[in-house]
């Protein structure tokens, strides 16, 4: 008599370009509907499968929202090393307009959600928040070691919040998306000058490999 395999053996494996297809269907259906009316049903038909196989690989709604989330990415932070703080810091700039435009108005979508659901929240932070966190933490502490900046210093603490909320704030304020040349030429004005870096004296000898298609976009 053979032993019974395990119910997760038995699965049938989902090809990377299905799970895309579904992570598409539930970034389609945030844009469209927001995160409250999203549904696990919605999602499923859209993709054209049951509900119970997103169960079975994602458990419930916020972690597949992560999910989707992060694979939607361009680049993350931990893969930025240009040898500068400077260049770290305009690298990380085009890594974010790279989730600008289309990717602002998913922002927007998740923003009254996170704030009341917790379960969204933790699935958020750990699938987006904590990489990124973690890879400025990286980035400062090259600087520390290269002697470009003294450790511990008071303005290190607010590098993630100023950059991310000037990306957030630009659609408000003035009705366009932040690219690539406003939050670069934002990590000059602002950023490198709280850190006590003159932004002339610095050269970057970063590439960007990040298209650019949101200069002209309007939320």
């Amino acid at each position: 008599m053979t032993q019974t395999e395990p119910a997760s053996a038995r699965r049938s494996k989902i090809s990377p370009e299905r799970v895309q297809e579904f992570y598409d269907a539930v970034l389609d259906q945030l844009r469209e509907h927001g995160y409250e009316a999203l549904t696990m049903e919605g999602i499923a038909a859209r993709a054209c499968c049951g509900k119970s196989t997103l169960y079975r690989q994602w458990k419930t709604k916020p972690r597949l929202v992560a999910a989707a989330l992060r694979a939607n990415r361009q680049g993350t932070l931990a893969a930025v090393d240009t040898g500068t703080l400077a260049g770290d810091l305009r690298e990380a700039a085009r890594l974010a307009a790279g989730t600008s435009g289309r990717d602002t108005r998913l922002s927007q979508a998740l923003g009254h959600a996170v704030l009341g659901d917790e379960e969204l929240q933790a699935a958020l932070r750990e699938a987006l928040v904590e990489p990124e966190l973690a890879g400025f933490d990286a980035m400062v502490a090259r600087a520390v070691a290269r002697g470009e900046i003294i450790a511990n210093h008071p303005a290190v603490e607010f590098l993630p919040a100023q950059l991310m909320g000037v990306m957030r704030i630009r659609p408000v304020l003035e009705g366009r998306y932040a690219d690539s040349d406003y939050l670069v030429r934002f990590v000059d004005a602002a950023l490198l000058p709280s850190l006590g870096i003159t932004p002339d004296t610095t050269v970057d000898t970063t590439v960007n490999t990040i298209p650019d298609t949101t200069a002209e976009s309007t939320p």
